[in-house]
């Protein structure tokens, strides 16, 4: 079961926007497998999205209809991803935009759409079709049925909701995401959808898209597989009645800001929480290194080593794997005795070695929770970072198995 995730059932309605759930029967018949977005007119979109060479085609299409003009509607199906596809899958992808379009009178560059599930085979366009030229039925408040649509492995949905008073208004954040597994940075299978009402600039909604992503989605990881369907998009309505936030500098950007870090973190870890077959949620923290990079370097290097995992999984205090793979990240000239390292505040290496002061049974207390921090401190330099991620359980490798029987 997920790490300590609850559901959220209850969102607030973001002014501006709509949505429409459907079953089109792609993989499964339960929940729905189809959504669509409509954004009011005014909406200013981002986006971040996979960097795998092997990019879905609505990703490749997404990007383009981003640089040609706002969206005005988000296309979301399930059970099939549409990668690895060819120009098929490229066509099936823009068929779908214009059909959506032309039932809704909007342009086609003006969607934007987004598929997951399994890769290498084609849309069953004789199932999707229908459901979108259909008449569905939008309303602001199907925010918990969004959520559920989105899911493939994932055992539940996962969604945010806010409201915060800036300059004397009310607005809201509310946002869902999905994934399990083929969870890795850049970006971690993963979608997630934010969306305020705040009145802010084209511009400051790109930034905060790019630098929120990069604190966030792109620091977790439960497997180590960059996706290629991956993809996060920022909508401000610009409906809430707020002096427009143009710049760092105006009046509400840090408040706005806050919050929507907030959303990214909650909805990227609850990607964590709800990794495939995971029975820990693991902080990975770095501290005192001479750059980012390096800091994300060992981190990674601990967060993806199988050795590590399986312990944490058994609750076995076995920290000898850790101080290996903080060893084998790749940092030029490091100084062991300056190295410490501590699972919570219990401090397992330091000068070299074995912790004057540690004792197995402390180490496998904290191995034994549920949620742990791994503290490295390097002393190197003034740079931190903290990267998200599981422990690898028998669970995972079952659900990976028998993903397509």
């Amino acid at each position: 079961m997920p790490v300590n995730l609850n559901v959220l059932e209850q969102f607030h309605a973001v002014k501006g926007i709509e949505i429409a759930t459907a079953n089109a029967g792609i993989k499964q018949t339960e929940r729905p497998d189809i959504v669509v977005f409509k954004l009011s007119e005014h909406t200013r979109t981002a986006g971040i999205f996979t960097q795998n060479a092997f990019c879905a085609a609505p990703v490749t299409i997404c990007k383009q209809h981003l640089q040609q003009t706002q969206a005005r509607m988000l296309l979301i199906n399930t059970g099939n991803a549409n990668a690895g596809t060819g120009q098929t899958g490229f066509d099936n992808a823009m068929e779908l935009c214009q059909v959506l379009a032309e039932a809704n009178s909007v342009a086609v560059n003006e969607i934007l759409p987004f598929s997951t599930g399994v890769i290498g085979e084609p849309l069953p366009m004789q199932k999707i079709l229908p459901v979108v030229k259909s008449n569905l039925n939008f309303s602001e408040s199907i925010w918990f049925d969004a959520s559920r649509g989105i899911m493939t492995t994932d055992i539940q949905p996962k969604g945010f909701s806010k409201q915060v008073e800036i300059q004397g208004e009310t607005i809201t954040v509310s946002g869902i995401s999905k994934g399990s597994g083929m969870i890795k940075p850049n970006m971690a299978t993963m979608l997630g959808f934010i969306a305020t009402d705040a009145t802010v600039s084209q511009e400051i909604i790109e930034q905060l898209c790019s630098e929120l992503g990069e604190q966030s989605f792109n620091r977790i990881t439960v497997d180590g597989d960059t996706s290629t369907n991956d993809s996060c998009i920022l909508m401000a309505t610009c409906e809430a009645q707020n002096k427009p936030i143009e710049s760092e500098k105006s009046e509400g950007y840090s408040e706005l800001k806050s919050v929507l870090l907030e959303a990214f973190q909650f909805l990227a870890q609850a990607i964590v929480r709800d990794g495939e077959g995971a029975t820990k949620f693991v902080t990975i923290q770095v501290e005192a290194a001479k750059t980012q990079r390096e800091a994300l370097d060992v981190a990674y290097t601990v967060a993806h080593s199988p050795l590590v995992k399986t312990a944490l999984f058994a609750s076995d205090a076995n920290w000898g794997r850790i101080l290996a793979a903080v060893g084998r990240a790749g940092i030029d000239d490091l100084d062991l005795h300056h190295i410490e390292i501590y699972l919570d505040d219990v401090c397992i290496v330091e000068k070299g070695g074995r912790a004057a002061s540690y004792t197995e049974e402390a180490g496998s207390k904290v191995m034994a929770q549920d949620e742990i921090q791994i503290r490295i401190h390097l002393g190197r330099g003034k740079e931190s970072e903290t990267v998200w991620t599981t422990d690898l359980s028998h669970g995972y490798v079952t659900i990976n198995a028998e993903y397509r029987t």
